[in-house]
């Protein structure tokens, strides 16, 4: 869905996407400093054809240094959720809150 709206942007691979959802706006970042996976979690709201849509996208530790980036769509009230919850346990808020929206785009890594 979302997908087609991004291809006017044309978008067509999942850094693509991650770019161009990255280029409409600022987003709303939160920081995981005692998380061992998640470093943070930055979520965007992109209006496409006056329709919003809603992503995450999430940056994953790696062994030594840095992170690396996922994009997912989700939900309006994921934001919500996960901020309300990711000082507790940011892994949970992830898998609890984002985690479940990992088909929207393809672009998710596979946990299985």
């Amino acid at each position: 869905m979302i997908f087609l709206g991004l291809m006017t942007l044309r978008a067509q691979t999942c850094d693509e996407i991650m770019e161009a959802v990255k280029s409409e706006n600022y987003g709303t970042t939160y920081y995981s400093y005692n998380s061992d996976a998640i470093s943070k979690v930055t979520f965007y709201d992109v209006m496409i054809d006056y329709q919003y849509y809603y992503f995450a996208i999430v940056c994953f530790k790696r062994e030594y240094y840095g992170c690396t980036e996922y994009i997912y769509q989700v939900s309006s009230n994921t934001k919500m959720y996960y901020s309300m919850n990711y000082l507790t346990s940011a892994g949970e808020a992830f898998w609890q809150y984002i985690k479940p929206y990992n088909e929207n785009l393809g672009c998710a890594p596979d946990f299985d």
